[in-house]
């Protein structure tokens, strides 16, 4: 308790995340997938119900439920919390097609799961869902939850979703990939709307679902080859064209819903808030 809170929110959050990616890597490296997937689910499971409160010791399920928020949501939070993760999707590839139309796409740096090109299609979707799963939920777990909720308690929202944010970009720079000042303000942006939606929902799962999706096609199309790859040159030698045009207006598109599906989430937090404050005023 003598450590400051921000060093023991950003040390526990990354730890938690690296918990159950670590337990991937280490077995995605050394055991066949037809093993590592099925054994890795039922880690995930385990990992779940754990860090969001379940099982023993009690003296820390309280903090645990604390930071797992929310796992049961009323219907208009879902709605809300669903469209806000789709726009997240769907922004974070048009945000790379946009850049890729900006500056000439490397794969030789981008294609950091190459590997998955030489595999069999069953093995490299195995691998591509389970590692997308992976990486969704132990990091919002880690990041979202046991980071930041701490963090956004005590010093607000947006510092908290900052900080957390911060990290996230440090911890992804061994990829190759996100070396570059422009993909870091990708990771951090998408770190901070994903924040921002934990914290408009009280809760992980839009984020998680969000994180995962986008991930499975960051692994399958950005990072491989396995669904294709982007082929579009940089507008300074194609000039504007129908792509540009289409993925500039998906992208700006994209930032409008979030930002509509968000002020929907806040109103219901509010009103939730003050239906509740109403209710223990009455009792």
């Amino acid at each position: 308790m003598k450590i400051p809170l921000i060093f023991r929110s950003v040390i526990l959050g990354f730890s938690v995340s690296s918990i159950g990616v670590g337990i991937w890597v280490l077995m995605v490296t050394t055991i066949a997938p037809q093993w590592s997937v099925p054994v890795m689910a039922l880690v995930l499971i385990f990992y779940w119900r754990y860090f969001s409160g379940k099982w023993a010791p009690s003296s820390t399920q309280d903090f645990r439920s604390l930071c797992i928020r929310q796992t049961r949501l009323k219907r208009p939070v879902w709605t809300w919390g669903l469209l806000a993760a789709l726009s997240i999707f769907i922004l974070m590839h048009m945000s790379w097609s946009f850049i890729f139309r900006l500056y000439e796409f490397q794969p030789e740096i981008f294609k950091s799961s190459s590997y998955l090109n030489e595999l069999p299609a069953w093995t490299s979707w195995s691998i591509i869902v389970m590692a997308s799963l992976v990486a969704g939920i132990c990091e919002e777990v880690g990041f979202r939850g046991y980071m930041q909720a701490p963090l956004e308690k005590k010093y607000g929202p947006v510092v908290g979703i900052s900080i957390t944010s911060i990290i996230f970009i440090l911890v992804h720079l061994h990829q190759a990939w996100a070396g570059g000042l422009v993909a870091g303000m990708v990771i951090f942006g998408m770190s901070f709307i994903i924040g921002y939606l934990a914290y408009a929902t009280k809760s992980l799962l839009a984020g998680i679902i969000a994180h995962v999706t986008f991930d499975i096609v960051n692994f399958s199309y950005w990072w491989s080859d396995v669904i294709g790859t982007f082929e579009h040159k940089p507008i300074s030698m194609t000039g504007v064209d129908g792509h540009f045009i289409f993925t500039t207006v998906v992208f700006f598109l994209s930032i409008v819903l979030f930002i509509f599906s968000i002020n929907k989430l806040l109103k219901l937090k509010t009103k939730n808030s003050s239906e509740l404050n109403l209710s223990l005023a009455v009792d």
